[in-house]
């Protein structure tokens, strides 16, 4: 087993500040020697347009583009290279995995996906002027999963990334929600007016008890809802199953595992152990090709606790996001996990 040790980062003021922060440290963590390797395939790969980026998040969450900014001056980049590497928009995604349920006021999910790709931070972040929220760094200003302060969490599901559009990429889409969203039914709006990159489910729970997943492509929108939800890594309603992948036995086999425990009630510890177990079925250990779990997150909606666990069979680590809020900082700096790889998480590895 390999010991690895994410940060827990804390964040309030504006967005500019809050970008100025952010950039400050990356620049300053192991991170930064590989982002500017990476520079060299991005600039290859996709071109941006400044003025549609700009117009783009001015419409969404006008107050990213600040945090972009603050990002920048934080980073000693010029803007322009900032929002190419950092924006989400254009930007390519690989396979992963990633499986949620939400039922009884709870939200669970795994993040999926190879270890050299993620970046060890679990951000807690109270912008003037948006949301407050909680939640795993992706690209930079991006999240990969997260609960704000009205209740709202959110989580996102690889199905396929060919055929991509003109569009936002799943973290900077799902940081987008966390911000300006206040329940899975702006949510659910939001989704239908972005850009899509990739094809990708978008799982969505609420204070309200009220659960969806909108099935998203750079081709158009489904969604479905109900009381409960679970979800995994295709499409399911008819008209948008044609941007399903060839194989998809895994994520069938973990939807109808998850699918046959709805009629139990449903507690933090419980959803953690069925999610975070080595021994479950739900817990993956196919590091090596981009499906392994990395995290596992469970949120109460109506309360804002947390129940975090990094690695394999963790403890887990219990946060009150709502005495957060309340200007309460928590004492947790760092959160350490097991994993069964001997892949390199480079967030901990310089150049």
């Amino acid at each position: 087993m390999k010991k690895v040790v994410l940060d827990v980062l804390q964040s309030r003021g504006t967005y500019y500040e809050l970008g100025l922060q952010l950039g400050r440290e990356l620049r300053e963590s192991p991170l930064y020697s590989h982002h500017l390797k990476r520079r060299k395939k991005s600039l290859r790969y996709y071109k941006v347009s400044m003025d549609e980026v700009k117009s783009l998040f001015l419409e969404f969450a006008p107050g990213l583009w600040d945090e972009l900014k603050g990002l920048s001056n934080g980073l000693q980049w010029t803007l322009d290279e900032t929002i190419h590497e950092y924006s989400g928009f254009q930007q390519e995604w690989f396979q992963s995995g990633c499986s949620s349920m939400a039922k009884d006021g709870i939200y669970v999910r795994n993040y999926d996906y190879h270890p050299k790709t993620y970046e060890g931070r679990l951000l807690l972040v109270q912008p003037s002027g948006g949301y407050a929220s909680i939640g795993f760094s992706g690209r930079g200003i991006g999240r990969i999963d997260g609960l704000n302060e009205k209740g709202l969490a959110v989580g996102f599901h690889f199905v396929n990334r060919i055929k991509p559009g003109e569009g936002f990429v799943c973290t900077t889409i799902a940081r987008i929600l966390l911000d300006t969203c206040k329940d899975a039914d702006e949510a659910i709006d939001v989704l239908r007016r972005l850009p899509h990159r990739h094809s990708f489910n978008y799982s969505l729970y609420d204070r309200n008890g009220k659960a969806a997943v909108v099935e998203a492509s750079p081709r158009g929108i489904g969604v479905y809802h109900h009381s409960t939800l679970s979800c995994t890594n295709h499409f399911q309603l008819n008209h948008m199953k044609k941007d399903n992948r060839h194989y998809l036995n895994d994520s069938i086999k973990r939807l109808e595992i998850l699918r046959s425990g709805q009629e139990k009630g449903l507690t933090m510890e419980g959803a953690f152990n069925l999610f975070n177990n080595g021994d479950s079925p739900i817990f993956k250990k196919a590091y090596d090709s981009w499906a392994g779990t990395i995290h596992t997150c469970v949120f109460h909606c109506d309360t804002l606790k947390c129940l975090i666990g990094f690695g394999e069979s963790a403890s887990g680590v219990k946060l009150d996001f709502q005495d957060w809020m309340g200007g309460e900082d928590i004492p947790i700096r760092k959160i350490s996990g097991n994993f069964d790889t001997k892949e390199p998480f480079l967030f901990m590895e310089p150049v």
